[in-house]
């Protein structure tokens, strides 16, 4: 993709760029508690299963973003992320996408099959609605940090601001279309699209993608470098780190 850090570059978290990625990652995580609570209380009257699968989404989207924040954060103290715990966040994470999406597939096809109607839902359109506002504005200025900070974990962040963005159109659309038509099969239908965008967060987030960005790429490519003028580049020197080989794979 044009425009996103190379590999073997370091992010800069000295810059007022970074302070901006930080202060994002905040406004996503407390944007989308709210959301969540307002979304799963007003799918849950209204009996809409696509309103409570985006607000349980927005949850997972927190969970998400707190990651993102504490890696952040211990780039700019200088620390070393401890990629073991990221890891297994971001599988806990996916398993929840996972299990999402098999909600929303299982409730989609029994309302079918039994036609049931759900209420329309003014709350739910005018959350989804504002959100289709807040998160394009939200994925833009993350990228613009990101890229203006070098750093490959924002501009990953900030594309999964993109698709929640997206997942906001498809909920609106779903509501709306009800609330005008009377489309009883309107409902499922968005909550089927909502398992689609889950299960591609899950197998993102189950990759790792947020987790093996720069150190590990910087350290592959000082490896690789380094392999033809030196016998011990196979082998991890005493007190340095250890290879990526088995950090990132």
């Amino acid at each position: 993709m044009s425009g996103v850090p190379s590999t073997g570059t370091r992010p800069d978290v000295t810059g007022p760029a970074v302070r901006r990625a930080v202060r994002y990652a905040k406004f996503t995580i407390g944007y989308n508690v709210v959301e969540g609570v307002v979304a799963v209380s007003a799918g849950a009257v209204a009996g809409a299963i696509s309103l409570i699968g985006f607000g349980i989404d927005s949850g997972i989207e927190v969970a998400a973003a707190t990651v993102v924040l504490v890696r952040l954060l211990a780039e700019i103290k200088g620390g070393e992320p401890d990629e073991a715990k990221e890891r297994k966040a971001l599988k806990f994470i996916a398993l929840t996408f996972f299990a999402l999406a098999a909600y929303v597939t299982v409730e989609g096809v029994r309302d079918l099959v039994a036609d049931e109607k759900p209420d329309t839902s003014p709350v739910g359109i005018a959350l989804t609605g504002l959100s289709i506002v807040v998160m394009p504005w939200l994925a833009r200025v993350k990228r613009r940090a990101g890229l203006e900070m070098r750093s490959r974990l924002v501009v990953a962040d900030a594309a999964e601001t993109r698709l929640c963005a997206w997942l906001s159109v498809s909920t609106f659309a779903g509501l709306l279309a009800f609330a005008a038509f009377g489309w009883t099969w309107i409902d499922p239908v968005a909550g089927f699209v909502i398992a689609a965008f889950a299960v591609m967060e899950g197998r993102e987030a189950w990759e790792g993608e947020l987790v093996c960005d720069d150190g590990c790429d910087d350290d592959c490519a000082d490896e690789d470098a380094g392999a033809d003028g030196a016998a011990e580049s196979s082998a991890t020197p005493s007190g340095g780190r250890p290879s990526c080989q088995g950090g990132c794979e």
